[in-house]
């Protein structure tokens, strides 16, 4: 060990020993971030935790470092994380491995896309921590691979994810069938409905945290749309790779076809490109992610569900390709970028018939999303839609523009009713009758 390195103080005023003083100092930690400094001192004493944190704001280190501590090197499985999906299980793995760097812990995944043989031979070697995914450590609890008699931690990683994506039943069962007494820490983006239901039956008196300020975007996000025709999405994708030069670059896209397509086409136009999707076996999707999280892949073409989770540090531009329906998935894709205090910028591109999409964001966010200086792109505009007298969209009292267009757009963009009223509905006119079949004129003769 370095002996010139220097230990952050900041994280040893915390409570933080010696064994991971170091570790954070190779990883580069100086200062605790809001939930770090929030979460960490809780822990550490003994108490169950619910904790509302945006991601990419230091959560897994804020869990992982108290954990890491009160683990036993002699003692058998003490600690399972859970997390909704493959990549963020084993970027946790990365982190926690990082983390007991000094310590004598053994941390084991349990998650799917990978050999069930080996991680049963893993499991009984005697993991201190696990890190997985519900149905994977459903079927290691069936098989009788996971002893949990010893467990001291329960932890639950954006949890809200989970739930949304259908596994209630599981994680009731797995934390329904931990016996003994033990820790449990919830960390989830929204602490409402289901999510807080879970927690108060599963935890005692736990303490309350929420860092994330009520705030669904981070002001160092610049948020930008263009409107363009769907035929024309490539050619603008590369006047605007081309125009900001990203240097790591997220694309999403809204399904696994269009994700292989594009990566395809950048490919060929000279772009390092490699798409990310739920098609992949997860060896090679765990390629692909350490490769970008290298930085030795500029460019990631994404779906939703295999982006899930994603910490990468350095991202620098989202660009939404295919806008999605939900606005809340659109939150969830830009805040891949400026994490940790860092800048970023988000894209959208928006067909000409996704006015009430983006308005519906923008009502969400309380803020006008400004549009993109196109320098020199042809830019198509947004079908002029009625809005009913009594919808007003929420302005922040000082709303960011951005892009030389930015003060024409509110004009341009209006959202689409869900119905119009018979006064507002143009005549329409009478569909033509279409014969079912069409005579065709007799053969000639030979």
């Amino acid at each position: 060990m370095d002996k010139q390195l220097n230990l952050p103080k900041a994280f040893a005023d915390l409570g933080i020993e010696t064994p991971i003083l170091q570790a954070l100092a190779v990883m580069g930690y100086e200062t605790p971030s809001p939930i770090q400094e929030e979460l960490i001192p809780p822990v550490l004493s003994g108490r169950d935790v619910l904790g509302q944190a945006r991601t990419g704001t230091g959560k897994t280190a804020a869990f992982g470092i108290p954990v890491c501590q009160n683990i036993d090197p002699q003692g058998r499985l003490q600690a399972m994380i859970l997390t909704p999906t493959r990549e963020l299980a084993a970027q946790v793995l990365g982190q926690l491995r990082r983390i007991c760097k000094f310590l004598s812990l053994h941390c084991v995944p349990v998650y799917g896309g990978t050999n069930m043989r080996g991680q049963i031979r893993e499991l009984g070697r005697k993991p201190h921590i696990i890190v997985g995914t519900p149905g994977r450590v459903m079927d290691m609890m069936s098989r009788g691979a996971l002893n949990f008699d010893e467990l001291k931690f329960a932890v639950l990683d954006e949890v809200d994810r989970m739930l949304d994506i259908g596994f209630r039943d599981d994680i009731r069962k797995i934390l329904g069938g931990i016996r003994n007494e033990h820790q449990t820490v919830f960390v989830s983006a929204t602490l409402e409905g289901e999510v807080k239901r879970l927690a108060m039956r599963y935890m005692h008196e736990p303490v309350e945290l929420n860092v994330s300020q009520d705030q669904l975007t981070v002001s160092e996000i610049t948020q930008q749309y263009a409107v363009v025709e769907p035929q024309k999405k490539f050619r603008l994708l590369m006047h605007v790779l081309k125009q900001e030069e990203p240097k790591l670059a997220i694309i999403f896209t809204r399904t696994k076809h269009g994700a292989k397509k594009l990566a395809k086409q950048l490919h060929a136009a000279g772009f390092l490109a490699k798409e990310i999707h739920g098609d992949l076996v997860q060896q090679k999707r765990e390629k692909v992610m350490e490769r970008f999280r290298k930085h030795h892949i500029p460019i990631l073409v994404a779906t939703d569900l295999a982006s899930r989770g994603i910490d990468v540090s350095g991202i620098t531009h989202i660009v939404n390709y295919d806008m999605p329906d939900d606005a809340e998935v659109y939150v969830h894709r830009i805040g891949r970028t400026a994490r940790m205090g860092a800048t970023g910028m988000a894209i959208s591109f928006v067909a000409p018939d996704q006015g009430e999409v983006l308005t519906k964001i923008e009502m969400l966010i309380n803020e006008e999303i400004g549009r993109l200086d196109m320098d020199g792109f042809e830019s198509a505009t947004l079908t002029p839609q009625k809005r009913p007298d009594s919808e007003s969209r929420p302005r922040s009292e000082s709303p960011r523009r951005f892009g030389s267009d930015s003060k024409a757009a509110p004009a341009e963009r209006a959202a689409t009713p869900t119905q119009k009223s018979d006064g507002d509905r143009a005549p329409e006119k009478a569909a033509k009758a279409r014969p079912l079949f069409v005579k065709l004129p007799p053969r000639h003769k030979r």
